[in-house]
């Protein structure tokens, strides 16, 4: 089962914006989501997340200041708005359901999070 797809990757000039948008299935709709990236040789790197109200997020320091993850509930859908993106910022973009995270102070390691998306390319060009 489908439980999380995101949309809105694509190739973008440097100092660009994006926004992602995730769809989480209902059963999931209350978990707390986090973005994560993945670029070719690396290790799949946290970017942002949220808990259900919204009350709760954390980014990472390479991005703060930069990206803004938010929340629709009534859409059942978590955004990620990117902007001033760099070259370093090309990645498949990832967003994942934190069905174990007792603490969102852990929020950013990934063994927490259960279901997971297919992925969007987010290309950066200089």
């Amino acid at each position: 089962q489908v439980r999380l797809v995101e949309s809105g990757g694509g190739l973008v000039q440097a100092g660009g914006s994006l926004r992602l948008a995730c769809a989480t299935s209902e059963d999931i709709r209350t978990y707390p989501v986090g973005w994560f990236r993945q670029a070719p040789g690396k290790e799949r790197e946290f970017v942002a997340a949220i808990d259900y109200s919204s009350t709760h997020r954390a980014d990472a320091d390479a991005v703060r200041g930069r990206f803004t993850i938010s929340r629709d509930n009534a859409k059942n859908t978590v955004y990620l708005q990117m902007n001033s993106l760099q070259p370093e910022d090309t990645a498949v973009y990832y967003c994942a359901a934190a069905g174990g995270l007792q603490s969102f102070a852990i929020a950013f390691d990934r063994q927490y999070y259960t279901y997971w998306g297919q992925g969007t390319q987010v290309t950066v060009s200089s």
